[in-house]
């Protein structure tokens, strides 16, 4: 496994996908910087961190037969590595938030953006973009969910240590998505999905707002919400997110 450390660069994710346009670049190999001037999250989002003070990084995972009818289970083995290791630091009100954020008691301290590569129909390698906030305190005022380790326990976090530890959690993880374990993969991540079980408010993209309860995800990486009729209807990321008042 080769790790390329940067002082500042745009984007972890980017960096990596450049660099593989203009070398062989080794399975599992780790790019992580200080410093991200253009961090990029769900929906265009920028991923806001501090200098030195966080983890954020990407891994390059290489895949020999995972179809893209399986991708949602690359997202579902990443956030259950992340959780492993994190619940050793916070082993209370740890929750991943569908589709692969990390919450600490409805704070978020972890991101996870994944772009795949295709051919045909399967998955050539994935590049896995992570942001975690380990050491910075004070955030942005409209980040006003966004927590960290040392905020939760009042102490630093050695970055390294953690980073070896997580990286070390994937590549298991990982083996159970060449094995195709999904079933396995699918039911760990259901154990600690957020409000799962729970009575929620959710709005569409049509703006309504409407009661329903979550009951798991599917094989196609839906979320399975229960609704008032007792019905059950399948979402995708942009069709459903949580109200704001729930």
């Amino acid at each position: 496994m080769k790790i390329v450390k940067l002082d500042a660069i745009d984007s972890t994710n980017s960096y990596l996908e450049n660099l593989m346009k203009q070398t062989t670049v080794e399975n599992g190999t780790v790019v992580i910087a200080e410093h991200q001037t253009n961090g990029k999250g769900q929906f265009d989002n920028k991923w806001i961190s501090d200098k030195g003070k966080n983890l954020t990084f990407s891994i390059l995972s290489r895949f020999k037969n995972l179809k893209v009818k399986h991708q949602c289970y690359l997202n579902y083995c990443i956030s259950i590595a992340l959780y492993n290791v994190l619940k050793y630091y916070i082993p209370e009100k740890l929750t991943v938030k569908w589709p692969n954020d990390i919450l600490s008691a409805n704070h978020k301290i972890c991101g996870i953006l994944i772009k795949n590569s295709i051919t045909n129909s399967n998955i050539k390698y994935a590049i896995i973009g992570i942001g975690l906030n380990v050491n910075q305190v004070i955030f942005p005022e409209h980040l006003i969910n966004a927590t960290s380790l040392k905020k939760i326990l009042n102490k630093s976090i050695d970055k390294d240590e953690l980073l070896d530890k997580i990286i070390l959690e994937i590549q298991y993880q990982l083996v159970l998505i060449q094995q195709q374990k999904f079933e396995e993969i699918k039911f760990q991540y259901e154990k600690f999905l957020y409000k799962k079980g729970m009575p929620s408010m959710f709005v569409d993209n049509n703006d309504t707002v409407f009661l329903g309860k979550i009951l798991g995800v599917s094989n196609q990486g839906k979320l399975q919400v229960e609704l008032d009729d007792d019905s059950i209807q399948e979402y995708t990321l942009n069709e459903i997110k949580f109200n704001t008042i729930s």
